[in-house]
């Protein structure tokens, strides 16, 4: 199992608009083969701070993510609402 934790700052005026975007992101990615959660999280003390957290069955699932047709069209889209570049590292579980 492989987790992703992306983390990205956003415009102040621009947060409702990627909340938006980012709900159908999850939406139609939670549908998807190997998506074990994925959810978007505000944080607490900073709302321009929003940060998918994300598992996933294995790398070619995710693989299959970043080439889906929602992933393709709305990525571009969050990235345009950003204030700052984003940072994402992925997660292998500790047996």
């Amino acid at each position: 199992m492989i987790s992703i934790i992306a983390k990205n700052v956003v415009r102040p005026d621009q947060v409702e608009a990627y909340k938006t975007l980012a709900r159908e992101l999850v939406a139609e990615t939670r549908k998807e083969k190997g998506c074990i959660a994925y959810a978007l999280n505000q944080d607490l003390q900073d709302s321009t701070v929003l940060t998918f957290i994300e598992r996933w069955d294995d790398q070619a699932a995710i693989d299959a993510h970043g080439k889906s047709a929602h992933f393709t069209r709305i990525v571009p889209m969050l990235g345009a609402l950003k204030a700052a570049e984003g940072e994402v590292r992925l997660y292998r579980e500790v047996d």
